[in-house]
């Protein structure tokens, strides 16, 4: 692989186990992994000898490890642990290259090395390659089983858990699928680690806490070395990165920073070496070490089989059982017993090791069952407290009272039932579940509480809203000096008859003294945000309501009768006393006051001044003055939070109001106007004395010829027929204009109709006497024709509305 890089190695640790400081201090400044801080990744390689591992490493990172020389033989190649830099792989990874293990050169019993540089690895590695060869796979020792077995153990019991990654390099990978071997693999991994004795600490931990385990596996070197070198090739990819989340180092913990590597990995060594519990088991404590553990496994076996025990757990699932604790302590104590007698002979510290082992088997075994029972228990204990308690409420027991009794009643109950589910040599602790079944217990009697105040809360507030917004609502419809006093005197009545009522109702509860308190403030201040709710609601509503109150005022007199504008009434004045009126609901409606302080919001002093019609100069400049204060969008010494409609709100609406109100005074003044124009018909006094004096000759004339009076009697007839027949009074209402153009389109109708009317009559009149002679009626033409036009002034039928006028001449 061309890279400009160049690969740095030293041997970290010889084959004495001697630490070479100063080869890894040249090595780091070399590499220069002071600079790195925690951007860099450590991998080592450990697995049986001449497995391959060097020529592995030098393929995956371009190393220059030594490689076993196949023409001169198998032998040891590497001695003790050696350290390069990866070439061409970022972030900066050192790559160890461990002696192999089962090596021909330290023989069968020196394998002390092999541990300790296997749990140094373990120790500073974020990642290990285990080499090993596929046909060895669920083999004992060629698979490192034992190896993994004391490191395991003895990590957990030296340092400080940390993420590691375990990557398992399969060699030489036959037919079998990788998907195959992987699970087999595993499982035993997973084996090895449930076998270790932990500390109290970790008794739990799962393996993946400590380790990430991937299995990988290469074709052979020697047979397929291009499909070997493709799958090194797609396997270095992986080291890209190898510490970002999701790499395969994404997971580590606890990492040493590059500067304090060297010192790090001295320490470490130096603790591995001087620890002695990595001595080989003497050959008789191994020997009472495995038939002990057969034994036991044996005894395992029988127990989970037993057809007592199968019975047992089978019955369990449905319920609880009688005398449980006591069947299943026999079962226990007679597989235990089988044990003693099988391994009596074997090494005292091993069998009881492995009886101890036995032991915590089966509790592991047994325990989800007792559990199973102890939650049947609690389960049914618990539904029964539910029945009876609910009795006891619904029988009109005091809440308090009940409670206590069911509890102490049932818990006794749970007590009973415990002492026979109860494992005798297991001696297991029942505080916890009886403590969550206290739990679930006070739990309940919380919810129904709560459940139970909540209706309590709920009925009072409903009550409360029920007694104050319709007494509210009326009391600001009828804005005035005394609507908020009298709103607070109602929410002071309201409050007090709840609060009262509330406190006997809490009794029962047994709460205590700062809940009480808590929960009547609470109601408190629900009274008082509902009539805060309906103040704003109304405030909403103040156009109308003083649009309302305009109208109601300005078209009613003082006994509440429509008014009738004859033209005697004071229009202004009127408007006046109604505009003050509405400007006092405005006032009323703009601030809320349910504090006996509030009073001292003069808004209504504010709104006249500025609001309120004057027509002297004076208190318009004054006025001119005053507007400032509605500039603003707060009032003076009144907080946002009571206020309803703000100064410049209330400037809009009262705009709005005179806008919307002035049409109703113009119709007032209008009505005035036209009725006395109806009341007025005669001439003005100058203009009487002015037709006596020039109209004394026609007057004379007149007398002098009686004839002109039946002359002008009969025009006036005709006149105040056509007057009627025009509604010439109506026709003016709307406006001289419009009463011209409708008079002129129907006189010349009216005129037709009077002539018609005219000669129907005269026609009727000669039908009904025929033996009037001709010459009587030709005498008596000019008189018959005078009645003729009487009667006909007498009877005219108005085409507009249909009714007739009747005027008689001899009424008249």
């Amino acid at each position: 692989m061309a890279n400009n890089e160049k690969c740095c190695s030293t041997q970290l640790i010889d084959g004495d186990g001697a630490f070479n400081v100063a080869g890894i201090e040249n090595f780091m400044k070399e590499v220069k992994l002071s600079e790195c801080g925690l951007s860099y990744a450590v991998v080592s390689i450990m697995g049986p000898q001449s497995s391959g591992k060097s020529t592995l490493l030098n393929s995956l990172f371009c190393t220059n490890f030594t490689e076993m020389d196949a023409f001169k033989g198998r032998s040891q190649t590497t001695r003790g642990i050696w350290m390069a830099r990866c070439v061409g792989i970022e972030p900066c990874t050192l790559v160890m290259d461990l002696e192999g293990t089962d090596g021909r050169e330290r023989g069968e019993d020196d394998t002390t090395f092999e541990k300790q540089s296997a749990l140094f690895a373990l120790a500073i590695s974020d990642i290990v390659l285990i080499n090993m060869w596929c046909h060895d796979i669920g083999r004992e020792q060629a698979a490192n089983k034992p190896l993994l077995k004391t490191v395991f153990q003895v990590m957990m019991r030296l340092f400080s858990p940390r993420k590691t990654t375990m990557l398992f390099v399969i060699r030489d990978k036959t037919k079998t699928p990788l998907e195959n071997l992987e699970p087999v693999l595993r499982e035993d991994i997973q084996k090895i680690w449930d076998s270790v004795p932990k500390p109290d600490a970790h008794k739990e931990t799962p393996l993946s806490e400590f380790f990430i385990v991937e299995v990988v596996a290469l074709s052979s070197f020697e047979e397929k070395e291009e499909q070997f070198k493709e799958q090194v090739a797609n396997l270095r990819q992986r080291f890209y990165h190898s510490i970002a989340p999701g790499g395969l180092a994404g997971d580590r913990r606890g990492v040493v920073p590059a500067s304090g590597f060297s010192f790090s990995a001295q320490e470490i060594w130096k603790i591995i070496k001087e620890n002695k519990d990595l001595d080989l088991p003497a050959h008789k404590v191994m020997v009472a070490t495995v038939r002990c553990e057969e034994i036991a496994n044996e005894k395992y076996d029988l127990f989970a089989t037993n057809k007592d025990w199968c019975e047992l757990e089978e019955a369990v699932q449905s319920g609880p059982i009688s005398e449980f604790g006591k069947k299943l302590n026999s079962l226990l104590i007679a597989c235990l017993s089988e044990y003693d007698a099988e391994a009596n002979y074997f090494d005292e510290g091993v069998r009881s090791a492995k009886q101890k082992q036995l032991q915590e088997k089966l509790f592991q075994l047994v325990q989800p069952t007792f559990q199973i029972v102890l939650g049947h228990m609690r389960s049914g204990i618990l539904d029964k407290f539910k029945e009876a308690f609910d009795k006891a409420l619904n029988g009109g027991e005091g809440f308090s009272s009940a409670a206590n009794k069911c509890i102490e009643i049932y818990m006794a109950q749970f007590d009973e039932g415990c002492a026979d589910v109860v494992i005798e040599i297991a001696n297991w602790d029942t505080s916890k579940v009886r403590e969550k079944l206290q739990r679930d217990i006070d739990a309940h009697v919380a919810s129904v509480r709560a459940s139970k105040m909540s209706e309590l809360v709920s009925s009072y507030e409903e009550k409360l809203k029920e007694a104050l917004s319709a007494p509210v609502e009326t009391l600001l419809d009828a804005a005035n000096s005394d609507t908020w006093p009298s709103i607070r005197k109602l929410l002071n009545h309201e409050t007090q008859s709840a609060v009262s009522g509330f406190c006997v109702e809490l009794i029962r509860f047994d709460v205590d003294e700062q809940t009480k308190k808590s929960m009547i403030v609470s109601l408190d201040d629900y009274a008082k945000g509902v009539i805060e709710a309906k103040a704003r609601e109304e405030a909403g509503r103040v156009l109308i309501r003083m649009k309302d109150r305009f109208l109601t005022l300005f078209s009613h007199d003082s006994d509440s009768m429509p008014r009738i504008w004859t033209g005697k009434e004071d229009v202004r004045a009127i408007t006046k006393s109604a505009r003050s009126s509405c400007l006092k609901l405005l006032s009323v409606m703009a601030v809320i006051r349910l504090d006996d302080g509030d009073d001292i919001y003069n808004i209504e002093k504010t709104l006249i001044v500025a609001l309120a019609d004057s027509s002297s100069s004076s208190a318009k400049d004054k006025s001119m003055t005053a507007v400032k204060p509605l500039a603003s969008s707060t009032w003076d010494q009144v907080p946002p939070s009571k206020t309803l409609i703000t100064p410049v709100q209330c400037k809009s609406l009262w705009r709005q109001f005179k806008m919307e109100t002035e049409y109703c005074v113009s119709q007032a003044i209008s009505a005035q106007e036209a009725n006395n124009r109806s009341s007025n018909w005669l001439p003005p006094p100058w203009a009487i004395v002015a037709l006596i004096i020039l109209g004394f000759n026609e007057f004379m004339t007149l007398l002098r010829n009686p004839l002109y009076l039946g002359v002008i009697f009969v025009g006036y007839l005709l006149i105040k027929a056509l007057w009627a027949q025009l509604d010439i009074t109506g026709e003016f209402r709307n406006g001289a204009l419009p009463g011209i153009i409708s008079l002129s389109s129907k006189f010349v109708p009216t005129i037709m109709n009077l002539i018609r009317k005219l000669a129907e009559e005269g026609q009727g009149h000669a039908n009904n006497d025929p033996r009037r002679s001709p010459s009587k009626n030709n005498q008596s033409a000019i008189p018959a024709g005078r009645v003729t036009s009487s009667s006909a002034s007498s009877s005219v039928t108005s085409p507009g509305n249909g009714a007739e006028y009747t005027s008689s001449s001899k009424h008249e």
